[in-house]
C-alpha cells in the first residue's frame, strides 16, 4: 500500500475530499500506534443532555444502552468555529517548475493540509468556513457544518492546484488582508492561517495584523509553510543559479555559496523575530517544512483545540 502522506501520489485522485478522509484516518491510525497514544480525538454525534432543557431529542436508544441522558446534535449545532486562511500568492507556487503539474510546492502543501483539517473539524463537528487571498481577497466562506459549504470549499481549493492554473506575478498583502478578515470574523472563532509570510517590507504591519486578529478575541494558528532545505538553509549546489522572484518576475544570477552565510542569518533573525512576536501576541506559530507530511500540522491543530476546551 502507498504511503498516503506522500504528496506525490495524490496526482492520481481528483476528489480533493476522498483524499482528507484517506489523510486523516490513515493519521488517527498512525496516533493510536504513536507516543501519543490515548490522545483524544473525538467525533462527537452526541452531547450530554443539560437539566432543564427539551427533552424532544434525547437519544433514548443510547439510554438504554448507557443509562445516561444524551442529545443528538444537528447541523445548526458546533463546537468550534473554525476559519481556515490559505496565502495563493505566486511565492507560494516555490519549488517552481515550468511547465510542470508539481505538487511538491508551499501552496499545494497549504491545499492537502487544509483540506485534511475540514475533514478533521467536521467529524468533530466544528463549522468550518474558508479565505483564499493574495493581495486581496479572493474567496471567502463563513464557517458552517453543512456538506454544501465542504464541497464549496473543496472544489475551491481544488482548482489553486489543477494543472495550468498556476499564476505568476501575483503579489501578497498579508498585512490588508489579515486585518479584513479581523474585523469580518463577528464571533470568535480559531484563526488558522497557512502563509509563508513573506511580506518582509511591512514587517510591522505585518505583526500588527495578527494582534488586530487577537484584541478581537480570536485565537490564531499561524502555519510558517517553507521549503525548509532551500528557503532555510539555502541548500544549493556550488555552482551560478538563476533566481526569479515568483511575484515580481525580477531575476538575478549568482552563486548561492558566495552569499549563503549572509542570507541564513538574515532569514533566521527575520523568522526568530517573527516567533518572538508570535509569543508576545499568545499566537501559536508552528514550522510547516513542505519536505515533511502532513501528520505533524494535524497534531499541532489537535493540541491547539485541546487547549481551547
Amino acid at each position: 500500500m502507498k504511503n498516503i502522506f506522500d504528496i506525490e501520489q495524490f496526482h492520481q485522485f481528483d476528489n480533493l475530499g476522498m483524499i482528507a478522509r484517506e489523510v486523516v484516518e490513515g493519521f488517527i491510525t498512525g496516533l493510536h500506534r504513536s507516543p501519543f497514544h490515548g490522545f483524544s480525538v473525538e467525533f462527537a454525534e452526541h452531547r450530554q443532555y443539560n437539566q432543564g432543557e427539551s427533552t424532544k431529542h434525547i437519544d433514548w436508544k443510547l439510554y438504554a444502552r448507557t443509562d445516561k441522558l444524551f442529545v443528538k446534535q444537528y447541523e445548526e449545532e458546533t463546537n468550534l468555529r473554525c476559519q481556515l486562511v490559505i496565502d495563493t500568492s505566486s511565492s507560494m507556487l516555490f519549488p517552481y517548475f515550468k511547465g510542470k503539474q508539481h505538487l511538491e510546492n508551499k501552496l499545494a502543501f497549504s491545499v492537502y493540509t487544509a483540506a485534511a483539517l475540514i475533514y478533521l473539524l467536521r467529524k468533530q463537528r466544528d463549522a468550518v468556513g474558508l479565505t483564499l487571498f493574495s493581495n486581496e481577497i479572493e474567496f471567502h466562506t463563513s464557517p458552517r457544518l453543512s456538506s454544501v459549504n465542504a464541497e464549496l470549499m473543496y472544489g475551491k481549493m481544488s482548482e489553486l492546484i489543477q494543472p495550468g492554473n498556476a499564476q505568476l506575478r501575483k503579489t501578497t498583502n498579508t498585512t490588508d488582508v489579515l486585518h479584513q478578515i479581523a474585523e469580518s470574523i463577528h464571533k470568535r472563532s480559531l484563526v488558522v492561517i497557512f502563509s509563508d509570510m513573506i511580506d518582509s517590507q511591512k514587517t510591522e504591519e505585518l505583526f500588527s495584523a495578527l494582534q488586530h486578529l487577537r484584541y478581537n478575541k480570536h485565537e490564531v494558528l499561524l502555519f510558517h509553510v517553507t521549503d525548509h532545505k532551500q528557503e532555510r538553509e539555502f541548500q544549493f549546489n556550488n555552482r551560478p543559479y538563476k533566481f526569479v522572484d515568483l511575484e515580481s518576475g525580477q531575476a538575478v544570477k549568482f552563486n548561492p555559496w558566495e552569499v549563503k552565510n549572509h542570507y541564513v542569518s538574515t532569514i533566521n533573525s527575520y523568522f526568530n523575530d517573527l516567533k518572538v512576536k508570535c509569543g508576545q501576541y499568545q499566537i501559536d506559530l508552528a514550522e510547516a517544512d513542505i519536505n515533511k507530511d502532513f501528520r505533524e500540522v494535524l497534531l499541532a491543530y489537535l493540541v491547539k483545540r485541546k487547549k481551547l476546551f
